[in-house]
């Protein structure tokens, strides 16, 4: 009886992406809860209770922010893995590496929040901030890239589609980056700025795909 080796096409199926989802989602979802545990009011503030809650308002827009970033990425990741047929193990780090920037953000903002309108450090939170937040984004760009030069995506995938979210996954890069040299003189405009970034991803993002999923289904169905 021989002891016979795997097959090349076991070898080059590759693995399942239904774990690497589950374990990226349950990252997202404890980044984003670990925005709002940071978010306090002093047991001393009974007896001005409204002014304690109102000067919260730099932990109020660093929640904001994060929380439209870290799902903004969630919807581009969720996007992303919707187009593999299977995931290599450098994808797997990859997507490891990634997880591990989305995971710091709940940092920067704390930073943000607490140093604000104070000057000299108010602009070095604000920075790294920035930095969290390009390195994440740029995380998830070169995941999506990776994957298609690696032949990670589904075959029935149109070089349309893939285009497509490549482009819609680059914009926000050079706006990142801006943004971080403006931060080094108004913080405060460079963070309602990554506000913006975020916002771009999230609110059209649901109507592109839903258009991308049409387009599919037209190519898919038989001409008359």
């Amino acid at each position: 009886m021989t002891n016979e080796g795997p097959s090349p096409g076991r070898l080059q199926r590759g693995f399942s992406t239904g774990r690497l989802e589950a374990f990226s989602d349950g990252v997202f979802a404890i980044a984003i809860t670990l925005l709002v545990l940071d978010i306090a009011v002093p047991a001393t503030a009974e007896r001005h209770l409204l002014r304690s809650v109102i000067d919260l308002w730099p932990s109020y827009l660093g929640y904001v922010v994060s929380f439209s970033t870290i799902g903004a990425m969630w919807l581009g990741h969720n996007a992303v893995t919707e187009y593999l047929d299977r995931a290599s193990a450098a994808f797997i780090r990859l997507n490891l590496l990634f997880l591990l920037f989305v995971a710091f953000l709940p940092l920067p903002t704390k930073l943000f929040a607490d140093f604000i309108e104070r000057d000299s450090p108010e602009r070095v939170a604000a920075t790294i901030y920035g930095i969290a937040l390009l390195l994440a984004s740029t995380m998830l760009l070169v995941l999506w890239r990776y994957a298609v030069h690696a032949r990670l995506v589904r075959p029935d995938a149109s070089d349309e589609e893939i285009q497509f979210l490549t482009q819609r996954l680059t914009p926000g890069l050079g706006g990142y980056l801006v943004l971080i040299v403006a931060g080094l003189f108004v913080p405060l405009i460079a963070v309602i700025g990554y506000l913006g970034i975020a916002l771009f991803y999230v609110i059209p993002f649901r109507r592109e795909r839903l258009n991308l999923r049409l387009f599919r289904r037209s190519r898919r169905s038989p001409r008359s």
